[in-house]
């Protein structure tokens, strides 16, 4: 039976193919979702089932990141793949520490361009371009990012849980590097992306399921991750795995998955562009 179309679906929004990124709204518990997203998020679920754990460590990974990163002095964020908006989204956490601080969601994906647009239209210090992050001139040369951000000074660039999105033919680290060479020196960047290094057999299983979705997986390597920091300098404690970057950023809350890195099955950290 083919799936009802609620009244905020965009038009255009293919509701019968599952998304990836609507996909990861519901294993956040959001609601932007139609029945195909989450008919391929249940399987996922019987394949691995700690997904809503992972997607809720790298929203804590998030919170982390841009945090320490405020407290550098850096106020400005270009969130590349943000995904449909859920709560303590980038420009929430940069706003509650410094008010003047801007952010700009870059995403393809139609509901979370419709809904970010929705959340965002109070929000003067933050804004949304509909565009393919893997075009890099497309996303830096819109009118709305060097209107919005002074390029010639710092930026934190984050891109959480996006990257394993991102096909080996499309080269993932040369797309990085052409993002680093269009900022700033003293610029950041943050990332956080899956692996298979830990359950090799549920990252296949993950693997087959999302050929059937918008995006495919691709996981990496430590090594290969670490590939995408060529020309960073990774701050402390480098690439680590996702709960153990800065931990004392979140406080101490219990870990819902006994602090099993391998259960958790990703990298993440943060790197800065030198001065020349």
């Amino acid at each position: 039976m083919p799936n009802h179309r609620p009244a905020w679906a965009p038009d255009e929004v293919d509701i019968e193919r599952p998304s990836a990124a609507r996909m990861y709204d519901y294993y956040l518990g959001g609601s932007y979702n139609f029945a195909a997203d989450r008919a391929l998020a249940e399987e996922n679920l019987k394949n691995w089932p700690d997904m809503p754990h992972i997607a809720r460590a790298n929203r804590g990974f998030l919170h982390r990141a841009v945090t320490y990163l405020s407290s550098l002095g850096v106020d400005q964020f270009l969130d590349l793949g943000s995904g449909i908006p859920t709560g303590g989204n980038t420009h929430d956490i940069a706003l509650s520490l410094n008010p003047r601080s801007r952010t700009v969601y870059v995403d393809m994906d139609p509901v979370a361009i419709a809904h970010s647009i929705v959340l965002l239209q109070d929000v003067p210090n933050a804004t949304v371009v509909h565009a393919d992050l893997r075009d890099v001139d497309a996303v830096m040369k819109h009118s709305v990012v060097p209107d919005f951000l002074d390029l010639s000074r710092p930026i934190g660039v984050i891109m959480l849980a996006v990257l394993h999105f991102v096909a080996p033919e499309d080269d993932a680290p040369a797309l990085v590097g052409a993002y680093r060479d269009a900022m700033a020196q003293g610029s950041y960047l943050a990332i956080s992306h899956g692996t298979a290094d830990y359950q090799p057999e549920s990252a296949r299983g993950a693997s087959e399921l999302y050929t059937r979705a918008s995006h495919q997986l691709v996981f990496r390597s430590k090594a290969e991750v670490a590939q995408l920091f060529i020309g960073y300098e990774l701050v402390e404690p480098g690439l680590v795995d996702i709960i153990h970057w800065r931990p004392e950023l979140t406080g101490s809350r219990p870990d819902p998955l006994d602090g099993d890195v391998t259960r958790y099955s990703g990298y993440v950290g943060v790197g800065r562009k030198p001065s020349a």
